[in-house]
C-alpha cells in the first residue's frame, strides 16, 4: 500500500484525518452516510477528508455520489473505478489517495456507526497505533454471516497470534506511518492489524455499535469464508517464510528425499530378503517382481517431488532477492535510531579555544 507522507487540504492546513469508504451498489445509503459522517466530523477538532471510492457501481451510486462531491468539494472526494474490483482493491485506491495523519476505513452500507470513529480516536491516543473496532452485537444472519465469521476470527487470531476478535470488521483506525510498504490483495484487507502488528505496531480493540442493514443487499455470503482461510495461509506463509523461501520448499524435498530412501531400500527388502506375500491379491503367492508393489512408484515419486521442490525454493530464492534489491528495500524494519553528538561539538573547554583562536585571528 502506497501512501502518501502527508498532505494539505485547500487552504493550506495539513489534513489530520482519512475517511475511506469503498461502496458498491449502496445509492439508498450513501447519502445519508455523509450526513452521518459530517455531522460527526464537523464539530470536532480535526480537518478531514472523506474519500468514497465507488467500485463499478451499476445502480446510481456514482450519480448520487457526484452530487455529493459538488456540493461539498472541500471535504468529499471521489474515485471512480472502471469495473468491480472488489473491496481489497478499492480500499486500496482510497489509501493510496489519502492525506491524513490518521487514516479511518469504514463499510458504505450504514452498518459501522460514524459516531464511533471519535471514540476509536481517543484510544488511539492512549498509545495505540491501530484500534480495531468489534462487532460484539452483530446485526446479521447467524447462519451465513455470524457462524462462519466466529470460526474465521478464531482461526485467524490463532494461527497469526494477533488476538483480536473481529478481523472482519471494517471500522478501524489506523496512524499513517504503520502501513508504509504494505501492498492489500486479494481479502487481505481485513488482515491489515496483523501486517502492522508483525511490524512493531501496538493494536488494540473496541467494541463498536453494529447496526441491521436497512437498504441495499450484503455482498457478503458463505463462500469468502473459504477466500479468507486461503489468504490467511498465504500470509502465514509471507511471515514465516518470505525472506527465505528456501527453508519452506527445502524442507519439504528433504522429507521427499527421505522418504524416497526408506521406499528403495522397503522394496530391496522385500524383494531380496523377506518376499512380500501379495496380501491384496492372493496370500499364498509372495510377490516375485519390483512392478507388482507400489514401492518402486513411491520411490520415484518422492524423489521427483523432492527434486522439484528443492528447485521451486531456489527460484522463489531468486524472484525475493529480484525484489528487495531492485527495489532498495530492506530485511529489516527501523523503529527508531539515537546516536551521541561528536564529542567535539560537546566539548567546552574546545568550543572556548575554538571561538578564541578565531578572534585571535
Amino acid at each position: 500500500m502506497k501512501t502518501p507522507a502527508g498532505g494539505r487540504s485547500r487552504d493550506g492546513q495539513a489534513i489530520d484525518l482519512s475517511v475511506l469508504i469503498p461502496v458498491y451498489n449502496e445509492a439508498d445509503n450513501v447519502e445519508p452516510l455523509y450526513d452521518q459522517l459530517c455531522a460527526v466530523l464537523l464539530g470536532s477538532r480535526f480537518r478531514y477528508e472523506l474519500i468514497f471510492v465507488d467500485d463499478g457501481s451499476t445502480d446510481g451510486t456514482r450519480e448520487r455520489l457526484m452530487r455529493l462531491q459538488g456540493r461539498d468539494p472541500e471535504h468529499l472526494k471521489l474515485v471512480l473505478l472502471g469495473r468491480n474490483c472488489g473491496q481489497t482493491a478499492a480500499l486500496s485506491a482510497a489509501l493510496d489517495l489519502a492525506r491524513g495523519d490518521l487514516l479511518a476505513p469504514i463499510d458504505g452500507d450504514l452498518q459501522n456507526d460514524p459516531a464511533d470513529i471519535p471514540r476509536l480516536i481517543e484510544e488511539l491516543d492512549r498509545g495505540f497505533d491501530v484500534v480495531s473496532g468489534w462487532r460484539k452485537n452483530r446485526h446479521d444472519a447467524f447462519v451465513t454471516r455470524k457462524v462462519p465469521s466466529w470460526l474465521a476470527n478464531r482461526l485467524v487470531a490463532r494461527l497469526s497470534g494477533v488476538p483480536l476478535h473481529d478481523f472482519g470488521c471494517t471500522l478501524k483506525v489506523y496512524r499513517r506511518r504503520v502501513l508504509e510498504g504494505v501492498r492489500l490483495y486479494g481479502e487481505m484487507h481485513r488482515f491489515i492489524p496483523i501486517f502492522a502488528a508483525w511490524q512493531g505496531a501496538k493494536v488494540a480493540e473496541l467494541v463498536v455499535n453494529h447496526r441491521p442493514r436497512t437498504a441495499g443487499r450484503t455482498k457478503y455470503g458463505l463462500g469468502r469464508t473459504f477466500n479468507v482461510v486461503l489468504d490467511l495461509i498465504l500470509i502465514r506463509f509471507l511471515q514465516r517464510y518470505a525472506q527465505r523461501p528456501l527453508h519452506f520448499f527445502g524442507r519439504f524435498g528433504l522429507w521427499s528425499f527421505a522418504l524416497g530412501i526408506l521406499s528403495f531400500l522397503a522394496m530391496l527388502y522385500f524383494k531380496f530378503v523377506f518376499p512380500w506375500p501379495a496380501l491384496f491379491w492372493d496370500p499364498n503367492q509372495p510377490v516375485k517382481s519390483f512392478v507388482e508393489t507400489p514401492l518402486p512408484a513411491l520411490t520415484v515419486m518422492f524423489f521427483l517431488a523432492g527434486g522439484m521442490s528443492i528447485l521451486m525454493g531456489i527460484q522463489a530464492e531468486v524472484v525475493m532477492r529480484t525484489y528487495y534489491e531492485s527495489q532498495s528495500k530492506t530485511t529489516y524494519l527501523l523503529s527508531e535510531i539515537r546516536e551521541g553528538e561528536p564529542r567535539a561539538s560537546r566539548d567546552p573547554s574546545h568550543m572556548d579555544q575554538t571561538t578564541i583562536m578565531g578572534d585571535s585571528a
